[in-house]
């Protein structure tokens, strides 16, 4: 991925009548919503016509249909709207929306497909097995070694993960894992640092290093409620492991054909060997998310953030309508 991907909007009336998608009925409506409120702040004041939508049930089909929209924005996190299924809706309806196309909405979004991609371009990724029950899930982490971690394929924001230390631990991971999700993935636990790189109209944004507060990880509590989880960015890495790191990055998110604005999730081990987690397509715009910081690192302010991103449903990548 090389040089800007940019399709510079000059003028708020070039975006015309902008839906923005929040809410919807997944385990991360709440942080969707959060998301939501503060593009649709940021797009307003720079005089952008945006209006939300919750995008609950089957009356979304009519609400985009009536509200004689030009384009969307995508601020809904996890299945439904992260997945693929919103993203095939808007391009029946011909709507154009910022971000990746449906399939690599879809492939990202499955954590398993995800990472069968990374080892194929050679990325290094943590081991992990697949599982449906509990003593296919027992054997996977007796397999892999503990610690593992154990978490719902396919859902974002750390929900419905675990950290088990002991066979004895495995029965409560499971059971909260499958409330999200009927494939489970158990996964080798990286002790060391973790990071982040962002991606936004094909350009890397500083890496950020996360600290969660000591004794825990970085779960949806330390993600979104703690005040004490720490970031870092400059990063304190040097050049060469930033430049490693964005390599990594990039080959995630060039594999799995994402575009438009992106998140790469990354463990560091104790050798010092980087890892890829997860791509994130429809990352976090919340108070306490990465994207934001990462692009304030770069001196692009949060509304010009959410404008960039909103200039992406012009992109290929952002729907099959209004190109």
């Amino acid at each position: 991925m090389s040089g800007t991907m940019r399709h510079e909007v000059a003028s708020a009336a070039e975006f015309g009548r902008v839906a923005l998608l929040l809410g919807g009925d997944s385990a991360e409506r709440e942080i969707s919503v959060r998301t939501g409120e503060a593009v649709l702040g940021a797009l307003r004041s720079r005089g952008v016509d945006v209006e939300p939508v919750d995008a609950c049930g089957a009356e979304l089909v009519e609400a985009l249909r009536g509200g004689g929209y030009d384009r969307v924005f995508n601020a809904l996190h996890g299945p439904g709207g992260e997945d693929g299924v919103v993203a095939g809706l808007l391009d029946i309806l011909g709507l154009p929306y910022t971000g990746s196309c449906q399939s690599a909405l879809a492939l990202a979004m499955d954590k398993h497909v995800s990472k069968l991609v990374f080892v194929h371009a050679g990325l290094r990724t943590p081991g992990w097995r697949m599982v449906r029950d509990l003593p296919e899930a027992e054997r996977s982490a007796n397999d892999l070694g503990f610690p593992v971690g154990l978490k719902p394929n396919r859902q974002g924001s750390s929900i419905g993960i675990s950290r088990v230390d002991e066979p004895s631990g495995v029965a409560a991971a499971f059971r909260l894992a499958a409330r999200y999700d009927e494939n489970v993935m158990v996964e080798t636990w990286i002790e060391g640092a973790e990071y982040t790189a962002s991606m936004l109209q094909g350009e890397m944004l500083p890496v950020i290093r996360i600290l969660p507060p000591e004794g825990q990880f970085y779960d949806f509590h330390t993600k979104y409620e703690s005040e004490e989880t720490r970031y870092l960015c400059p990063s304190g890495l040097d050049r060469d492991q930033e430049v490693e790191i964005n390599r990594m990055a990039e080959l995630a998110i060039s594999e799995l054909n994402v575009s438009g604005w992106a998140r790469v999730d990354l463990m560091r081990d104790r050798t010092r060997a980087y890892s890829v987690l997860e791509v994130n397509t429809v990352p976090g715009m919340t108070s306490h998310s990465l994207v934001p910081m990462a692009a304030a690192r770069a001196d692009i302010s949060f509304d010009e953030l959410c404008w960039r991103i909103l200039e992406t449903s012009f992109d290929r990548g952002g729907g099959a309508g209004g190109h």
